[in-house]
């Protein structure tokens, strides 16, 4: 972020300097919330927005909208106006999906990104349902680039969570655990699987009580 900075400072006209920047600084705001007491990844939706940085979001937001006045649209001011969504929900349920699926649409257009691919079908998901997410990664499955990623499976588990069917969701949490290298995601990833089996072992034998 200084270094970014000191380019921007150099290069105020630049509004791609410019995006770069918002989308540094709006997306460390939530840094602080990233880790859980047990060293385990939290993802946007679960995390704590009260710890989130608001004088950077702020900075970043003006930043951005600063860039985006000047009418050069690129791709890292796209990826800052989706950062800016995020962090602009008070909740996660009050994310603007259908505004981020628009942005990830045009990003898709600038980018031959397979991770962008994977984010716009987690936004189609998120607002037609998870049944048309699924159908937009299995055009990823083909994709070398990302076909055997960790994330693929990740996604795959939290949509099919979504759809309510619990036991594709835990082989999939399960095999993400195996492949990412991170720690603190493997811990996440086996804390959901291990969630999801409690689940169903209650949902098999569930408990009586006399009344």
């Amino acid at each position: 972020i200084r270094l970014t900075r000191a380019v921007y400072n150099l290069m105020p006209d630049d509004t791609e300097v410019a995006g770069l920047l918002a989308l540094m600084l709006l997306t460390d705001a939530r840094r602080s919330a990233r880790i859980g007491s047990n060293g385990e990844a939290v993802p946007l939706a679960e995390q704590d927005r009260s710890k989130w940085d608001q004088q950077a979001i702020a900075e970043g937001t003006a930043i951005l909208t600063g860039a985006l006045s000047k009418g050069e649209v690129g791709p890292y001011q796209i990826q800052a106006a989706i950062a800016a969504v995020h962090d602009e929900a008070a909740r996660a349920e009050d994310t603007d999906w259908p505004q981020i699926l628009a942005l990830y649409g045009l990003l898709k257009r600038m980018s031959d990104n397979p991770m962008v691919a994977l984010n716009h079908a987690i936004a189609v998901a998120m607002v037609h349902g998870p049944l048309n997410g699924l159908k937009r990664l299995e055009t990823l499955d083909t994709d070398r680039r990302l076909a055997d990623h960790y994330r693929l499976d990740v996604v795959r588990a939290h949509l099919y969570e979504m759809k309510g069917d619990n036991e594709t969701a835990i082989t999939y949490f399960q095999t993400a655990a195996e492949k990412t290298p991170s720690l603190p995601e493997r811990n996440y990833l086996a804390k959901k699987a291990a969630s999801l089996i409690r689940e169903r072992k209650k949902s098999i034998h569930p408990c009586s009580k006399e009344s």
